[in-house]
């Protein structure tokens, strides 16, 4: 995992670190990373449910920074497809200069490449289903059988209506429906169903557009990285 970084890449690398908010700040790399618990709250920053940061205690120690970077390798990083060496392990926690970096750059990459995973994956599975293509049904019946697809927003719906019999007075139009004609009074219940399900298709889209817009969000930051990055590079040029 020992490889030489440039000047430029260091400095990009810094940068990206800056940008993710830490417990503590950023003094001297080395230092600040050997006890494992940064690197955790890195990747919790991009994962959330990836990293419990009650499993890292700041330490001083050598002993507890190991096992720091142990519980690191088993729980997380073999989830990235990552894995720092014992030998680096060591290095890192004796705070060796230049050791850290190298491992940042890697885990950096890794975070990248399962964002973009998980990016490509929500746009295939949740915003781009070639059989609705995207786009409302014509009728509700065809709007029953997206909810009915929905398991997590059929439960909910059931949820609604458990609460809304024990808790809410029935309606007006309860009172009333023995005096209206039965034809009338089915239209009636049609119409309020197809309600219902409308008003859940829209919960649904919504929840979408918010992922979307994190999506989104994620490229943007990727976008800003690339950026800075060139322009680094032109300025380089141009002074030569």
């Amino acid at each position: 995992m020992d490889q030489d970084l440039s000047e430029e890449k260091l400095q990009d690398l810094y940068a990206w670190i800056d940008k993710i908010p830490l417990s503590r700040p950023k003094r001297h790399v080395a230092r600040d990373f050997s006890d494992g618990v940064m690197a955790a709250e890195v990747i919790k920053h991009f994962f959330p449910k990836l990293v419990e940061l009650h499993n890292y205690s700041p330490a001083s120690s050598a002993q507890q920074k190991l096992s720091n970077w142990s519980i690191l390798n088993r729980k997380v990083f073999s989830k990235l497809n990552f894995h720092v060496t014992e030998e680096t392990v060591k290095r890192i926690v004796l705070s060796a200069p230049g050791v850290i970096e190298p491992v940042l750059c890697i885990l950096r990459e890794r975070i990248d490449k399962k964002l973009e995973r998980t990016g490509d994956n929500m746009l295939d599975s949740e915003y781009y289903n070639t059989k609705n293509d995207g786009k409302l049904p014509a009728d509700t019946s065809q709007v029953g059988d997206q909810i009915q697809a929905q398991p997590k927003a059929g439960e909910r719906m059931k949820k609604e209506e458990k609460l809304t019999s024990r808790n809410s007075k029935p309606q007006a139009s309860v009172h009333f429906t023995s005096h209206v004609d039965p034809a009338v009074h089915l239209l009636l219940q049609e119409k309020e169903q197809a309600l219902m399900t409308l008003r859940e298709t829209v919960e649904i889209l919504q929840m979408k557009v918010s992922r979307l817009e994190h999506l989104v969000h994620l490229k943007d930051m990727r976008i800003e990285d690339l950026t800075r990055h060139l322009d680094t590079y032109k300025t380089k040029v141009n002074m030569r």
